[in-house]
């Protein structure tokens, strides 16, 4: 083999065939024993701060181990400037070093050590506490630390209200109503922690909180609706104690019951951190004690989160098997191995036993007539099944097909019209899907003092869109005229941005959105000469970095990015924008070459990639996500993509739809 460079190899179609057998093995011996993968799932300090402080907060006794294991993650991650980051590298964000700083002294560490004198020094350059996040204010009120007005009110009342008010449940996004139920409760008894060590934050006020009568709004919140809302919100404040009780207790009752019917056993309320959390919080208001089957299936469900290690221990938000084996069957069954096949096919019978049948969850308010089908992002979540994970289990599932005996291919025939059944049933008026709703775009709603996170809503994306045309095309639908799939294609092209790219939603970010469509556009069969398809290929020529990869950072979701930015290479979005150029028949361009030679020269000893920095989305500009399994299987597609292309079996792969 010919090297390129001291450090840099050309990528023989040896050493290409070499790195995907290395992976694919590496991938097959990570698979579970009932044939389904699941890896870590991180995000930033919050989740795993918010877990301590929990603990605290229910007056549980300190698990000492435990403890000391999270607070060496936080230290870990504490950023040079002594806050700590949204994402790997990123600035210091205020909300999230309020939180990290207090879980640290909650579990013991002092506040004149150097690494929280630099913590607190860093918040208070930033306005104090005072100027963090609705959640983090919420937290600190419920730990005494600042009042109650300084939170928005989010009356209980809301429970009762009918579907056409200009607030309702069925308005914002399933993350945003799993959370706030709870909450609601919390606010009308506004508890206070039970922690055993009168821990407090004072420290990190510039103005004392009793003082304080400015509080901060989101970054988007600047319109007239925002002003409106914030005058509403003052009114609450002063009339919310007059409301009459027998409402209130109405409503309670209400969100109690919304709360159980969606407990969802050892998989949690939501199946996410933040909504079990509050709904372990109000079965604690409320007075049951800590041995009551609701506490303890809770409680369960939060410690199935935490990853311990030898010397570190962090809480995920949420788990991620569904979205992991699926991926890592797509990988396996491009590389194409005896093994790879045969695992991959492990992995579709357990995803075939995941799928939701008999729950008609909250998307049927909107999609009555619909009948279930979907899966969830988690092992189970039956009331919140994902759009995105149901298009390409169906797509995995469709592909496995042709792999299996007739039999065994014809008992996957009903789990793929039933998952296209319900992906159909959910598309929006606008001819785009959303993750989990449909028509989830009342877009006032994200100005209520509650969103300053600007993400309270679920509209369609050019991400989850992408994948919804690229199932039905696979399947063999025709974009006839006011068809689904015709639908879905219009509104991919009116989404393309002028330079080329699309906006990712769930991946950080033009990269990720401009693979999604660029797959798309070529399982519909759009033409790859059209100007579409050729500015999104421009685009990513253009970016690519020196080193043959591709990068971008979280700090793209920015309110006044403009356009690209140039950030560090990182393997799966390398792969991302490998696997766009190929869709759209670039298999043979430069471009392409160097980037496959980046991912051979970049593979570690283990057979994957290593990737700190997030590559994943929870919520532009608030969360972002780091998925452990992303530089395993993303890479590993791109290069066993590039292998079959290069080897002239593009026929081969026309019809799969990513």
């Amino acid at each position: 083999m010919r090297r390129l460079s001291l450090d840099r190899i050309e990528a023989s179609p040896e050493l290409i065939d070499a790195k995907i057998d290395t992976t694919s093995r590496a991938l097959i011996a990570q698979a579970q024993a009932d044939g389904h993968w699941r890896f870590e799932l991180e995000a930033d300090a919050t989740i795993s701060a918010e877990y301590v402080l929990l603990k605290h907060y229910l007056g549980e006794p300190a698990k000492s181990d435990l403890e000391d294991k999270i607070a060496a993650y936080l230290r870990r991650i504490q950023a040079g400037d002594g806050g700590w980051p949204l994402f790997h590298g990123g600035s210091s964000d205020l909300s999230a070093s309020v939180k990290a700083y207090f879980a640290l002294k909650m579990i013991g560490d002092a506040p004149d050590a150097l690494h929280m004198r630099r913590a607190r020094d860093l918040i208070l350059v930033h306005g104090g506490a005072a100027q963090s996040n609705v959640f983090t204010r919420t937290l600190l009120a419920l730990y005494g630390d600042i009042p109650w007005r300084a939170v928005p009110v989010m009356p209980v009342e809301m429970m009762l209200l009918p579907r056409w008010f200009p607030f309702h449940l069925s308005k914002i996004s399933y993350w945003a109503r799993t959370v706030l139920v709870p909450l609601m409760v919390l606010q009308v008894l506004k508890p206070k922690a039970r922690s055993r060590n009168g821990i407090d934050v004072q420290e990190l006020f510039v103005t004392a909180p009793s003082s304080e009568r400015k509080w901060p709004r989101g970054a988007h919140q600047t319109s007239t609706w925002a002003h409106l809302f914030r005058m509403i919100d003052a009114v609450l404040h002063k009339t919310e104690r007059f409301f009459p009780k027998g409402s209130r207790e109405r409503a309670i009752q209400a969100a109690i019951a919304f709360v159980e019917e969606r407990l969802n056993g050892q998989d949690g309320l939501g199946a996410i951190f933040p909504a079990m959390a509050n709904a372990m919080m109000m079965y604690n208001a409320l007075g049951y004690p800590g041995d009551h089957p609701r506490m303890v299936s809770a409680r369960e469900a939060i410690e199935r989160l935490l990853v311990v290690k030898s010397n570190e221990a962090y809480c995920q938000p949420c788990l991620s098997p569904v979205w992991d084996t699926v991926l890592a069957c797509q990988a396996l069954f491009e590389a194409e191995s005896d093994d790879a096949r045969r695992y991959g096919l492990g992995g579709i019978a357990w995803l075939k036993r995941r799928q939701v049948l008999d729950v008609a969850g909250d998307w049927a308010a909107t999609c009555p007539h619909v009948r279930p089908g979907g899966w969830a992002f988690q092992y189970g979540n039956p009331y919140y099944p994902d759009v995105d994970d149901t298009a390409v289990v169906v797509m995995t599932m469709h592909r496995a097909q042709a792999l299996l005996p007739p039999m065994a291919s014809l008992a996957l025939e009903e789990p793929i019209a039933r998952g296209r059944e319900w992906v159909i049933g959910l598309q929006s008026r606008n001819g785009g899907w959303g993750a989990f709703d449909t028509d989830n775009s009342y877009a006032y709603l994200n100005h209520i003092p509650f969103a300053d996170h600007g993400a309270l809503l679920d509209p369609p994306t050019v991400d989850v869109t992408a994948r919804c045309v690229s199932m039905l095309a696979q399947l063999g639908d025709k974009p006839e005229p006011g068809s689904p799939l015709a639908r879905g294609i219009e509104y991919l092209l009116a989404e393309q941005k002028d330079d080329g790219s699309w906006f990712g939603r769930w991946g950080i970010n033009y990269i990720y959105g401009t693979w999604s469509a660029l797959c798309a556009l070529h399982a519909a069969r759009v033409d790859p000469h059209s100007d579409a398809m050729r500015q999104a290929v421009d685009w990513l020529i253009r970016i690519q970095n020196p080193d043959g990869g591709w990068g971008e950072g979280g700090d793209s979701y920015r309110l006044d990015y403009r356009s690209y930015q140039p950030v560090q290479s990182t393997a799966s979005q390398s792969a991302w924008a490998l696997l766009g150029l190929m869709a759209a028949g670039e298999a043979e361009h430069p471009a392409v070459s160097r980037g496959i030679e980046y991912l051979c020269n970049t593979q570690g000893q283990d057979g994957f990639w290593p990737e700190e920095h997030f590559t994943a989305t929870g919520f532009p500009r608030v969360f972002y996500l780091r998925y452990h399994g992303y530089p395993k299987f993303f890479p590993l597609w791109a290069l066993a993509r590039y292998r079959s292309l290069k080897a002239g079996t593009v026929g081969a792969r026309d019809w799969v739809g990513m």
